[in-house]
């Protein structure tokens, strides 16, 4: 491909992406493939001659899509959001084009100096203190990394460093490998896993502390575990406290915990990886009191900001803590301004990285501060909505307060109903959602993840949760009672039941749909059926009555006056055969079906052509 050919398949591709985006919510967000799915699908080596654009992009669809979870429906309630948007596609573009490889300030000086300015914009928007401002002329800073992950071992890997140091100095004989032994590390029992990873990596202890009845580790828990460790001979060195953990979006106590990192010199990391973005709006900024306590806070513009997926931002007060944990000094890494500009190589655990500044760039000068203000204000609006109807429904609790755009919710009971109720809806492909467990709970988290969602998407997702409920508690040996009409129109007021006119009508009603006008049994109806000998009434005793109801009941789907008709049964009609009680029922009530009956299917007036309905 040259670059003529480019320009016209890059256009084409500019499309695909589009027309992808506007339409997501026709695709199935969760894959319905299995292990291995593509390997049938592939060649077993590579072409020996190169293939057409147009024969690579037909195959995307044929092959890639059908494997593809699509982070961006407004169906995918998992984990947290993974969001881009069009500023951020084309910036990364334009910087996939240039190609730079930003290791020192030399090799690209413009990445670098972006790098310094966005990252001091994004400080300022959640109200940073200044230390960690490049522009503070201080020693501290910001740096986009990868991921939360990453940042947490780099925020492991310079507290050793620094606690070495710190015993070297006091005694130049000490062994480092012994004294990494002693080291212990601390976080809540609701952090995420990648500090466990980072312990792992770093040859260090990490100790989980339960965290309170809000799920939250608090000072008092953290002083109690460092004197045990004292008393061990072991070393504290490192905590790391979450803003926004995973399970429920809940937040450590920074004032409580920081002020023991400050005494007992530890250091202290921030992982805000999710809710950090929300700190753009100043009511959810309570949570970051007591962020003067941290040496290295880090979120994930990649998560809700917008910005694509990597963009990790990071800063640190010290950033000769970094310089000393990362720094390699090569003759062909040194250039004529080394020492004078900052050289982000020493900042991070790679050599080199992508120009991702210029993403971030675009978002930040195309959304602007009001812009994402009300992205997120959005996303934590249709929260609060999806939290009320959760808790409307009283099969149902939310064990954890909720947070942001994450809520926590579980069937009551046993676990495995929830359980149960979670593979129910992620077999569907129509929603998906991972699971958590909170105190021995095994909860259902829902997060809003895209900017597209809407009220009418979170009570569509609602009521297909719902249904699904219903199921598994009909399945459930625990023979929970039925539910009863009112009780549904209590939790669903849009739930239609014109069909039935009452729970059991006493009185059939007959409606004309060429002027819909409503009879009373009598000469009007005794005279249509005997001009009609092809309908037989059900009475309100009828099996299939009950049977009828007791679908509706379950189903909880909305029906119109005319969209099933089981009260009434086509007999030697003239358009097709008799239809079964039992056939039309499975119809009607069958549990994969979601059509309406055709009006072809359904009894009509001979005279009229209209269809008929009770």
């Amino acid at each position: 491909m040259d670059l003529e050919e480019y320009r016209i398949h890059g256009k084409a591709m500019v499309d695909y992406i589009a027309n992808y985006l506007s339409n997501i919510r026709r695709r199935r967000v969760f894959p319905d493939v299995k292990p291995g799915y593509m390997r049938p699908l592939l060649p077993d080596s590579a072409p020996e001659e190169g293939e057409s654009f147009d024969t690579i992009l037909e195959d995307v669809e044929k092959i890639i899509m059908p494997g593809i979870t699509h982070w961006q429906s407004p169906q995918m309630h998992a984990y947290f959001p993974a969001l881009n948007c069009p500023a951020s596609l084309l910036g990364d573009m334009l910087a996939d084009g240039m190609g730079c490889l930003a290791f020192t300030w030399a090799s690209s000086p413009a990445c670098t100096e972006l790098e310094i300015v966005v990252m001091d914009w994004l400080a300022k928007m959640i109200d940073l203190p200044p230390v960690f401002l490049h522009s503070s002329n201080g020693k501290g800073g910001g740096v986009i990394q990868t991921t939360a992950s990453e940042s947490t071992l780099i925020g492991v890997l310079a507290a050793r460093t620094q606690m070495f140091q710190h015993y070297c100095e006091k005694d130049g004989q000490i062994n480092e490998a012994d004294l990494n032994t002693r080291l212990v590390g601390y976080t809540s029992d609701q952090a995420h896993s990648s500090v466990e990873k980072a312990g792992l990596i770093g040859l260090v202890k990490m100790r989980y502390l339960e965290s309170d009845s809000d799920l939250s580790m608090r000072g008092e828990t953290l002083m109690a575990a460092i004197r045990r460790d004292r008393e061990k001979g072991l070393i504290p060195f490192f905590v790391c406290a979450t803003l926004g953990t995973t399970g429920a979006c809940a937040f450590d106590n920074l004032e409580e915990i920081g002020i023991i990192c400050q005494n007992e010199d530890l250091w202290l990391h921030i992982d805000a990886a999710y809710a950090g973005t929300a700190f753009i709006c100043p009511e959810f900024r309570h949570w970051l009191e007591g962020i003067e306590y941290a040496d290295s806070f880090a979120f994930n513009p990649s998560k809700w900001l917008m910005v694509h997926f990597d963009c990790t931002a990071m800063w640190v007060k010290n950033s000769e803590r970094l310089h000393r944990t990362f720094n390699v000094d090569p003759l062909y890494l040194k250039h004529e301004n080394t020492g004078l500009a900052v050289d982000f190589t020493h900042w991070q655990i790679p050599l080199s990285k992508r120009f991702r500044a210029l993403k971030l760039w675009f978002v930040l000068r195309n959304y602007g501060i009001k812009g994402l203000q009300k992205h997120i204000r959005h996303g934590v609006e249709m929260a609060k909505e999806f939290e009320n109807l959760v808790r409307d429904d009283d099969r149902f609790e939310v064990p954890a307060k909720r947070h942001l755009g994450l809520v926590a919710f579980r069937v009551k009971g046993e676990n495995e109903l929830t359980e149960n109720l979670l593979k129910k809806i992620n077999s569907s492909g129509k929603l998906h959602c991972v699971p958590s467990s909170l105190k021995g709970k095994y909860v259902i988290r829902f997060t809003v993840t895209s900017p597209q969602t809407t009220i009418r998407d979170i009570k569509h997702d609602w009521s297909f949760i719902q249904m699904m409920c219903n199921q598994i508690l009909n399945e459930s040996p625990s023979g929970r009672r039925p539910i009863s009409m009112a009780e549904i129109k209590k939790r669903n007021p849009s739930f239609g039941t014109s069909l039935l006119l009452s729970n059991s009508p006493m009185t059939p009603k007959v409606m004309n749909a060429s002027f819909v006008a409503i009879f009373e049994p009598g000469e009007v109806i005794d005279e249509f059926l005997a001009r009609n000998r092809t309908l037989d009434i059900a009475c309100k005793d009828s099996p299939v009555l009950q049977r009828r109801v007791k679908g509706l009941v379950r189903g909880q789907r909305q029906f119109s006056l005319d969209s099933h008709i089981d009260l009434m049964v086509a007999a030697n009609s003239k358009r097709s055969p008799r239809k079964s009680v039992t056939s039309i029922e499975e119809q009607s009530l069958g549990e994969d079906s979601e059509e309406k009956s055709s009006p072809e299917e359904m009894p009509r007036c001979d005279k009229c052509g209209q269809v008929i309905s009770l």
